[in-house]
């Protein structure tokens, strides 16, 4: 890893625990960051009934499933970056493979294969406990751009320039 490599990864796992409760509709999600790794990312969301999207089944509903996928491959985005960058979904496919199950907690884990200068490539993938039976997959493409460009009042903003010690 470079050195910028090496200090962006390092305030991600510092941080961890922020990273994902900075941002308003995750914390209201209860999406949990579990662990990362070097262009790799590791969350939960666990089960709750305000989250199921069909009350005969009690399946959690597929836009948590999304959001869960979206937010984790910006984060695994970010353990490979040399400097803040701000992202912004470009593309985004779902695959539902199969629904997940009643009362089960939610396991996700994505991976950054490719990054440009302007635009980042992910995977990710939803289970209950191993890949081995999926609930569904992502394939991503995100533009990063300056991060001086994020509107001001942003939690997310705002703590990365705490972080860095700028006033951005």
């Amino acid at each position: 890893m470079s050195d910028g490599q090496d200090m962006m990864f390092e305030l991600i796992r510092e941080h961890a625990s922020k990273v994902m409760t900075a941002v308003p509709w995750a914390q209201a999600l209860g999406l949990q960051l579990t662990g990362i790794e070097k262009g790799r990312a590791f969350a939960r969301v666990p089960w709750r009934e305000d989250l199921v999207g069909n009350p005969e089944t009690g399946v959690i509903h597929g836009g948590v499933l999304t959001a869960l996928l979206d937010n984790l491959c910006g984060v695994c985005i970010n353990t490979v970056l040399t400097e803040p960058k701000s992202m912004a979904t470009l593309d985004l496919r779902i695959d539902y493979m199969r629904p997940a199950e009643k009362g089960r907690d939610i396991l996700a884990e994505a991976e950054c294969y490719h990054v440009t200068r302007n635009v980042a490539f992910t995977h990710a993938w939803a289970y209950h406990e191993t890949r081995e039976e999926v609930i569904a997959t992502a394939a991503g493409t995100f533009a990063l751009n300056d991060i001086s460009r994020w509107a001001s009042g942003n939690e997310a903003v705002e703590m990365v320039s705490k972080i860095l010690g700028n006033k951005s």
